[in-house]
């Protein structure tokens, strides 16, 4: 007969009260990204920003800096930023359809937004979080321009060119094939010059999640 598992209420309940004092120590955001203006420091951590962040920071605004002046905090509406309209020729802006303001920051410009993003031109499919809103780099689309950033039509996609293998290579994966299936390959091998992974968090997350489910929890 199995020996019924004893619970050891205290134990979590204490576990429990740790876990809650832990979560209300943490900084808040308004916390974390306050900065001192005077000497470009964050008093929480003490860390100066970069010198050449510094003609930005006292020019341009965060992006809860203008959502918090404005009517419904901007939900609707399309905002950009200024590296965006240096480095790019097409639009690329944010539209804000939810936002989550922390009430204990003294000018409420702090907090979460949720937009739909649309990158050179191409909008994405689903809403999801808005990145970097802590930047001095935020600007709001003008209502008279909004129109003209959401008529854009991104210019098609060269077609993908292909190169073949080195030599080397080409036979390498040659021998590997016939090895494999026992059958000559009837197509040339070729190299598209098209990259096709983009490096970014989610790619190298989805990596690192793809490793852990192949070599499983270490016991």
């Amino acid at each position: 007969m199995v020996k019924k598992k004893q619970l050891r209420l205290i134990a979590e309940m204490a576990r429990k009260i740790r876990a809650y004092r832990e979560l209300k120590s943490r900084p808040r955001e308004s916390q974390k990204y306050a900065l001192d203006y005077d000497t470009m420091k964050r008093p929480l951590t003490g860390k100066r920003l970069p010198v050449l962040a510094w003609p930005d920071v006292r020019r341009e605004s965060r992006l809860f800096s203008l959502l918090a002046g404005m009517r419904l905090f901007g939900v609707g509406r399309l905002f950009t930023r200024k590296s965006w309209i240096e480095d790019h020729t097409e639009p690329c802006y944010w539209q804000i359809t939810k936002v989550k303001v922390d009430y204990t920051s003294e000018n409420m410009d702090h907090g979460k937004a949720w937009g739909v993003l649309t990158y050179k031109g191409k909008q994405e499919s689903e809403v999801k979080e808005v990145d970097k809103v802590m930047y001095h780099d935020w600007r709001l689309v003008p209502k008279h321009i909004e129109q003209q950033f959401r008529e854009f039509e991104p210019l098609p996609e060269p077609p993908v060119r292909y190169v073949p293998y080195p030599p080397l290579l080409r036979a390498m994966m040659l021998a590997q094939h016939k090895k494999a299936t026992g059958t000559v390959l009837a197509e040339e091998p070729a190299l598209p010059l098209k990259r096709q992974v983009q490096l970014n968090k989610d790619y190298f997350r989805r990596q690192e999640e793809e490793r852990r489910s192949k070599e499983g929890t270490a016991v």
